[in-house]
């Protein structure tokens, strides 16, 4: 498997440095992953990167955290929370009003129409299909998402819905990171496997964890000669 996106913001940084990404990138790769989760029928883990990501400006923090709320709201509403859902429905609706057609290049109109259905009867979610989140026009998937994404979404689904340690995953998401310019990618890909592939996580999961210790032993013991 191969994909060589690199961070979004790092393009210029010599390999083995982490380079900071500008805020703009980090809301645009946070928007990716979260619409991923969700349309991959994970609302409860698309939560994580549209609520971690820094938000400078204003605008910005309205549509994550409306989005979040969005995910909240269709989670609970599946989970047999209709109270919760309407509230969170409609905290969503009033935090995305007024941001425009396409802020971030998101499509906000299904998305305010699902907010607004939830809010008014969140019994609907077991009647109707949930919107698809659009990005920039396509509609962001395991199978589409670029690595910087993938280090997002895959720590946030294993901590809600899939086997696996999130902090095992995220640790191997920052491993990823760091094989960028190195010519590895054994951590980039087990990533990916594990978003890609449902029916193997268990196994990769388990891969992730054993190369995930390895990594630490290794750590540890250069550590330990000086």
């Amino acid at each position: 498997m191969t994909n060589d996106a690199t961070d979004a913001g790092d393009a210029n940084a010599a390999p083995g440095r982490e380079a900071v990404p500008d805020a703009a990138s980090s809301v645009s790769t946070a928007l990716v992953a979260g619409a991923a989760l969700f349309n991959e029928d994970h609302p409860g883990a698309a939560r994580e990167p549209w609520t971690v990501a820094p938000t400078p400006a204003a605008a910005d923090g309205r549509l994550l955290s409306g989005l979040a709320a969005v995910a909240a709201a269709t989670r609970r509403a599946a989970d047999d929370d209709p109270t919760g859902a309407a509230e969170d429905a409609a905290s969503a609706a009033d935090r995305l009003a007024d941001l425009g057609s396409t802020p971030r290049g998101v499509d906000l109109a299904p998305v305010r129409a699902w907010a607004n259905r939830l809010a008014a009867d969140p019994e609907a979610v077991g009647r109707a299909a949930k919107p698809r989140v659009r990005v920039d026009g396509a509609v962001p998937t395991f199978d589409s998402v670029s690595l910087p994404a993938a280090r997002l979404a895959a720590p946030a689904l294993a901590a809600t819905a899939a086997p696996g340690d999130p902090e095992t995953v995220r640790f191997a998401a920052d491993l990823a990171r760091e094989e960028r310019g190195t010519g590895r990618t054994r951590f980039a890909e087990l990533l990916f496997a594990y978003l890609r592939t449902p029916d193997a996580r268990p196994q990769v999961s388990a891969r992730l964890a054993d190369r995930v210790d390895r990594e630490r032993r290794k750590r540890r013991d250069v550590e330990e000669l000086f």
